[in-house]
């Protein structure tokens, strides 16, 4: 007790920089929507596949039990993943003395501290990792329960965990191969009916469960095809790097990075095959070993076998930025983990009883060492200007965070210069980026100097991905303050509504537009209509609608209705009053009858 309470000040401790920080990244995706907080809302988190970022119905649970006792504080956030970070380290603790492993404690506190695991506690988005770990590590804590007792209560206990784990994040899906491992290792052979038969249930299940959350990964991937286009040698080239990358931060933890320089796989390159080599040669290795010890072959299995996912055998959106990432590893690394921490305490205990009480100051060093990395570490995480700051410091070609620092800089006044650089730098690195294209017009756009360079990019935006409905709407806006670029104009609004035409944007601005062009007026009044149809509290289109039924004398108390309505919403509108007394005084000279039409 004393020891858990121990572990978790500590892992409170370093990650401080953390818990003040806000949100980053897709955390707002994450933490539940307007739209959700309801009870019918929870209730369509289940139902409706797409109702949230990810199909993981127990994260967006919690999640909407968190928005429900702390509202939109960030910090009640940050103390949850905290929290469930802290217990997973307990669980490997309890998991590792049920299984007889020495050194339990310091693979905890190893875990807890390591700053590895910083992206996964540090990011809200990530309590997909802490909370799927910690109900994984409950249903194997438990499963090795039933294995000792075989009773039928543990038995349903551990499935129904592991479910919530998996409907957590699809990653512990991996968890009966894990349990399999454990067991071959515990007595160096499987039986049918008592090791293997057991699991059945729960691969079925665990595959069934991960379906609705692997359809929308594989939609996400098959918006950027090209970035997912690899060959089966290519693959097997990237996940011998992947392997080794990760075992190389666990052992030697520098330069961690948020976004990881995305490597350029070739299968024409010699060197390349080295990684994949080089795991099959160290597995080949610890299967001798094995005739002796197992352990390392089962923490090999157990590494390689949870990181399976992202390999790079599978798409995974991440994938696009990088191939590998640190939360990306939060589950697998806790076999190097207790690999190590048990070889340490072995070793300790094989020391001359005189100096092995010394071996404590090596492994509180090891503790204080990892604890200010990860101090270090979450202290970047604490904003996402920083964030993206501190990634382009060590990956300057990272287009995602030139990016996603552009649209940081975008909501702050002033910035525009900043922001022009960044999205600029984004598609330095990557071109065929439609959304950087459309995002750069629109700040270009709003320079008269610069009109002919936002049309650029706007039609660049297009080339990638002709059935963007918005880059094909701000082409459009721009095309019509041209008068010789109306039929451009028309005709960009025109695919615009085809793509999206629910956008009450455009049909207001495609409305605006016809007004103005002789012999299109009704036609600017049933867009106009649209915009209202789709969004009544839509004051600018309330006011152009005003306009354009002011210019037909039967219809003026309809404009001067549209004109109160647009006040209402916006009691500041410039010029509103006016408009409104000179609608009222064309009203009433039409009543003397010697009213003519407004210009």
């Amino acid at each position: 007790m004393g020891l858990g309470l121990l572990l978790l000040c500590a892992t409170a401790l370093a990650y401080w920089p953390a818990l003040r920080g806000g949100m980053i990244m897709d955390d707002a995706e994450h933490v539940t929507a307007p739209a959700l907080q309801s009870v019918a809302g929870l209730w369509r988190i289940w139902s409706v596949v797409g109702a949230t970022h990810q199909y993981f119905p127990i994260l967006h649970s919690a999640f909407w039990l968190e928005h429900r006792l702390w509202g939109d504080s960030v910090l009640g956030y940050h103390l949850t993943n905290v929290i469930l970070h802290a217990g997973s380290a307990c669980l490997l603790v309890a998991i590792m003395r049920r299984l007889a492993l020495p050194g339990a404690w310091l693979a905890g506190f190893i875990f807890a501290l390591h700053p590895v695991c910083v992206e996964s506690v540090a990011w809200i988005s990530e309590q997909k990792n802490t909370l799927s770990t910690f109900l994984g590590l409950v249903s194997v804590q438990i499963y090795l329960r039933f294995d000792e007792t075989r009773r039928p209560s543990s038995y349903a206990i551990a499935l129904a965990a592991f479910l919530l784990s998996v409907l957590s994040k699809n990653v512990t899906v991996t968890l009966p191969a894990v349990l399999l491992v454990i067991f071959w290792w515990k007595r160096g052979r499987l039986e049918w009916k008592r090791d293997v038969l057991p699991l059945l249930p729960w691969f079925v299940l665990g595959i069934l469960a991960v379906q609705p959350a692997a359809g929308l990964e594989r939609k996400m991937c098959a918006a950027s095809p090209e970035l997912f286009s690899l060959s089966l040698v290519q693959r097997g080239l990237v996940a011998g790097r992947v392997f080794w990358f990760y075992l190389a931060k666990l052992a030697w933890p520098a330069d961690l990075v948020y976004m990881y320089p995305r490597w350029t796989v070739n299968a024409g390159v010699g060197w390349q095959y080295a990684f994949p080599l080089g795991a099959l040669v160290l597995l080949a290795g610890l299967c001798l070993l094995a005739r002796r010890n197992r352990g390392p072959l089962a923490a090999f299995l157990i590494f390689a076998g949870t990181l399976f996912p992202v390999l790079g055998f599978l798409n995974v959106y991440w994938f696009a930025l990088s191939y590998v990432g640190d939360h990306l590893q939060y589950l697998s690394c806790l076999a190097i983990i207790a690999l190590f921490a048990s070889a340490a305490a072995f070793l300790a205990g094989k020391l001359p009883r005189g100096i092995r009480s010394a071996a404590i100051v090596p492994a509180v060093g090891l503790l204080v060492t990892l604890g200010a990395l990860t101090w270090r570490q979450s202290g970047i995480y604490r904003d996402p200007e920083t964030l993206y700051r501190a990634t382009l410091a060590q990956n300057p070609a990272s287009w995602a965070a030139h990016y996603n620092l552009g649209d940081v800089l975008n909501q702050q006044p002033g910035r525009q210069a900043e922001v022009i650089a960044q999205w600029e730098a984004t598609l330095r690195y990557r071109p065929d980026f439609p959304e950087a294209q459309n995002n750069l017009a629109c700040l270009l756009a709003s320079d008269p100097n610069r009109t002919q360079e936002a049309i650029e990019h706007f039609q660049a935006a297009l080339r990638e991905k002709p059935d963007f409905a918005d880059a094909h709407a701000n082409l459009a806006a721009l095309l019509s303050n041209f008068p010789d670029q109306t039929q451009e104009a028309t005709e960009q609004f025109e695919a615009a509504l085809r793509y999206d035409p629910d956008s009450a944007q455009t049909h207001n601005n495609f409305g605006n537009m016809l007004m103005d062009i002789p012999g299109r007026l009704d036609d600017a009044i049933a867009q106009l209509q649209e915009a209202l149809r789709l969004n009544p509290d839509y004051a600018e289109a309330h006011w152009n609608l005003s306009i354009a039924l002011s210019r037909i004398p039967a219809r003026l108390p309809e404009a001067i209705s549209h004109v109160q309505a647009a006040l209402r919403l916006e009691p500041d509108i410039q010029g509103g009053p006016q408009l409104l007394a000179h609608l009222r005084e064309l009203q009433r000279e039409q009543a003397a009858g010697n009213s003519a039409p407004p210009s």
